[in-house]
């Protein structure tokens, strides 16, 4: 796995991907925000998973259509290696981003937001961001590569600093066992994308498989949504607070974010990309403070600090 040192010696190839992992995790980190003032508007979560999904699911393929057959970094004919092209070379990778799509959109949101309505946002926060542990533990399982030393020391340390940020309100950790086993499902569902992208970013180009996994997240999500009914009124959508808020999870957090992560995923590798998921909690409590009027206490700053350190720990392993 590539680290920053060494990406700082191949020039600005790497540490641009290093830059881009950390401005989209910032951005992940404020989908908090909106989706707190989509739910506060009478949105489920369902339904704002669909919309968010649909468009970007429509905008990746306008943007498919106008670069088609442009990723010419990777070898093969124009048609195989077209972003606008239907489906896969072989059922295996197209069952395969099925499960991405499933993994990595609605299985992952649905188990995180079922999870709140049973456990204290504290837990599941802190819960998920194991991701890049569990992440590191199925990579070394299915491709069979060793746990860097430094990326376990480093994931230890950003736990530690996590824990400080979501405890730090003196709420603490109370055992839920529906709840926490969904966040657990939550953060096994990411690392599985993490792995199952990896693979087939070597054969497509990520915009293509970005489309799929916005169309099978979509697809698979459709019943949950049969069983509890759509109510959301249409008209409100043109709201300005429910406009900005779903066209900035659609289009930002969504068709920009997943498309662009697929590309550091495959720079960095599993392990490096999934290491900066670690500062998620960080930045979603730098909005909340700065836009929601959240306290930051020392203990949370604190937290901060050895989230930082471990995530530079992190990256420096080989």
């Amino acid at each position: 796995m590539p680290n920053f040192a060494s990406g700082m010696q191949k020039g600005t190839g790497n540490t641009i991907y290093h830059v881009l992992a950390i401005v989209i995790v910032a951005i992940w980190g404020l989908t908090f925000i909106s989706t707190k003032v989509l739910l506060m508007a009478g949105l489920s979560p369902e339904e704002i998973f669909l919309v968010r999904f649909s468009i970007a699911y429509f905008g990746m393929w306008l943007f498919c259509l106008w670069g088609r057959g442009s990723d010419a970094s990777l070898t093969g004919s124009p048609s195989v290696q077209s972003p606008a092209r239907l489906f896969c070379n072989s059922l295996k990778d197209e069952l395969l981003l099925v499960l991405a799509g499933v993994m990595g959109g609605s299985l992952y949101f649905w188990s995180e937001n079922t999870a709140l309505q049973y456990t204290m946002a504290s837990n599941v926060s802190f819960i998920v961001c194991t991701t890049p542990l569990v992440t590191a533990i199925l990579n070394a399982a299915v491709r069979r590569e060793r746990i860097g030393r430094l990326t376990l020391l480093g994931g230890c340390l950003s736990l530690v600093g996590i824990g400080m940020i979501a405890f730090s309100g003196g709420e603490g950790f109370h055992l839920s066992f529906v709840g926490d086993a969904l966040a657990m499902l939550a953060s096994l569902t990411w690392a599985i994308y993490t792995v199952v992208t990896n693979g087939l970013l070597k054969k497509y180009p990520s915009a293509l498989i970005s489309r799929k996994v916005f169309f099978y997240g979509m697809l698979t999500i459709v019943p949950v949504l049969l069983v509890k009914g759509w109510t959301f009124p249409a008209g409100r959508f043109l709201e300005p607070k429910v406009l900005l808020n779903t066209l900035f999870l659609g289009v930002v957090a969504s068709l920009a974010c997943y498309a662009l992560w697929n590309s550091v995923i495959k720079r960095l590798g599993t392990v490096g990309s999934s290491n900066y998921i670690y500062l998620n909690p960080l930045f979603t409590l730098i909005a909340a403070t700065l836009l929601l009027g959240e306290r930051l206490t020392p203990v949370a700053i604190a937290g901060c600090l050895i989230t930082l350190i471990g995530v530079w720990t992190a990256s420096r392993s080989s």
